[in-house]
């Protein structure tokens, strides 16, 4: 019996980091693909029915990870060549958690024979792209895999076109790792990229110039050399941000540039030897002004800026108004509670004239029905003597035109007062407004048409207190003070 083919890592880097322990939800062919074990793949392929197959092909663990993603991050050439036929475009482009499908991650780790094979049966992958729109030349170029790079340039020269989230494309990003051959590669497919902009507004000089490869950034001056004074979002320059990071050598070989403007002031009105200065490079700034290079103070004395002006004038009138408005939606809630505080002791007040005055309706009713009764001078009583123009039982004072007007009021009295406690004690309890006219009465009747108060409480009618709802300005001597205007009602 001959020995299985063993499945082969294309680099040897790929059989010393990566652990062997399984992951939570891996199937039997991820545990395969993660050994490398050929055999296992092949009778999992040849014996598992196709629904199946097809099921656990898109199997992905807990890192979202399928069995084809694992033997192309370990570097198993064999049983990807293997596996690959059985997934479609789509299958294949299945992204772990991290964002890379095997693409990617192959690109990533520099595997140009993993790459071949993926793009061979779909070269449409090359297209796909991660939550951030990274492509696999993205990720190639970020690592400085210059054959990976090539491979995939060869294969579609647009992708160096392709801008991530961000507005970089991998010239941005190979520029900023340092990545020289990676950088050449990209400007010979495509020379325009060069003045590309993120969106930051930077290009891909600016990112040269925050590491420290000085052949990065002499091959995008010659590349283009408009790049040189290319300004950012802040209106930062290449010279800006070298003096910014101290990178000595490449602020040199900016100065040495014909082409560079050291009179470029950024939007903090900053020259290139005030950042430095103000970052506390010296020996930068030594190397600055021995290259002509000056202060923004001398290049644009300081002028009164109209624009940062009228910003000032509007921000200083936005916080007027704010303040104008928090105080005028405070006094309200003061007015608001001076109103609900006024009405509760209105209706008290009401509330204890009514039972006042009912209290006061019922001693006359008592008086007068007393009156009535208690009359001087008795009656005519004895059947045996009994006065002209009197009968048994009438009063002796009756026919006293005096006694008959008193009679007659007495009576008016009893009945007014008894009136007075039934709607009172009826009608003028439930309705509010029968209250206020009653008492509005009983004022007029007193001389006093502003208000009164029963018990020491201040009273105000209805018109007062929407009056001064209206104004939304307290009377000052309801404001903070204790107020006490005593009316009294005099008893009849």
């Amino acid at each position: 019996m001959m020995d299985p083919p063993a499945a082969r890592p294309v680099a040897p880097r790929k059989k010393m980091t990566k652990q062997l322990t399984g992951k939570r939800d891996d199937s039997s062919l991820h545990a395969a693909a993660r050994s490398g074990n050929l055999v296992a793949i092949r009778e999992i392929l040849d014996e598992t029915g196709e629904e199946d197959l097809a099921e656990m092909m898109i199997k992905q663990n807990s890192a979202g990870e399928t069995a084809l993603y694992v033997a192309a991050e370990y570097g198993y050439y064999q049983l990807v060549r293997d596996m690959i036929h059985y997934y479609d475009l789509v299958a294949a482009g299945i992204k772990a958690r991290n964002g890379y499908d095997a693409l990617h991650i192959a690109a990533k780790q520099g595997d140009l024979d993993m790459v071949k094979v993926l793009m061979e049966a779909h070269p449409e992958l090359s297209m796909t792209v991660d939550i951030s729109n990274t492509t696999a030349l993205h990720t190639a170029a970020n690592q400085g895999h210059i054959e990976v790079v090539n491979y995939l340039l060869e294969a579609e020269s647009s992708l160096a076109t392709i801008a991530k989230s961000n507005g970089k494309t991998a010239l941005h990003s190979a520029a900023r790792n340092g990545h020289l051959q990676v950088v050449k590669a990209l400007l010979n497919k495509e020379p325009g990229i060069a003045t590309r902009m993120d969106k930051k507004g930077q290009t891909a000089l600016h990112m040269a110039v925050k590491g420290q490869n000085l052949e990065v950034v002499e091959e995008l001056t010659r590349a283009d050399p408009s790049l040189i004074n290319m300004v950012d979002n802040k209106g930062n320059t290449a010279l800006h941000i070298a003096a910014r990071k101290g990178r000595d050598q490449i602020v040199k070989l900016l100065l040495a540039q014909n082409e560079t403007d050291t009179r470029v002031v950024n939007r903090s009105n900053e020259s290139a030897l005030d950042t430095a200065e103000k970052l506390g490079q010296s020996e930068l700034v030594t190397v600055l002004q021995e290259h002509g290079v000056q202060s923004a103070r001398s290049i644009k004395p300081q002028t009164k800026n109209p624009a940062r002006e009228l910003k000032k004038t509007v921000s200083d009138i936005k916080h007027g108004v704010h303040y104008q408005l928090e105080t005028t939606a405070l006094t309200r809630r003061r007015i608001q509670d001076i109103a609900k505080r006024v009405y509760k002791m209105h209706a008290q007040g009401l509330n204890n004239a009514i039972n006042s005055t009912t209290v006061v309706a019922v001693l006359i009713a008592t008086v007068a029905f007393g009156g009535i009764f208690q009359i001087n001078g008795q009656w005519v009583d004895d059947p045996d003597d009994i006065p002209a123009d009197h009968s048994l039982g009438e009063a002796n004072i009756g026919p006293n035109p005096a006694f008959v007007v008193f009679f007659i009021f007495d009576s008016l009295s009893l009945f007014i007062a008894l009136a007075v406690v039934v709607v009172q004690t009826t009608i003028v309890v439930i309705e509010s407004r029968a209250k206020k006219k009653m008492m509005s009465i009983i004022n007029k009747l007193m001389g006093n048409h502003n208000g009164y108060d029963v018990g020491n409480v201040v009273l105000l009618d209805r018109y007062e207190q929407d009056k001064l709802i209206k104004q939304e300005k307290p009377p000052k001597e309801l404001y903070g003070q204790q107020v006490a205007v005593v009316v009294s009602i005099t008893t009849l």
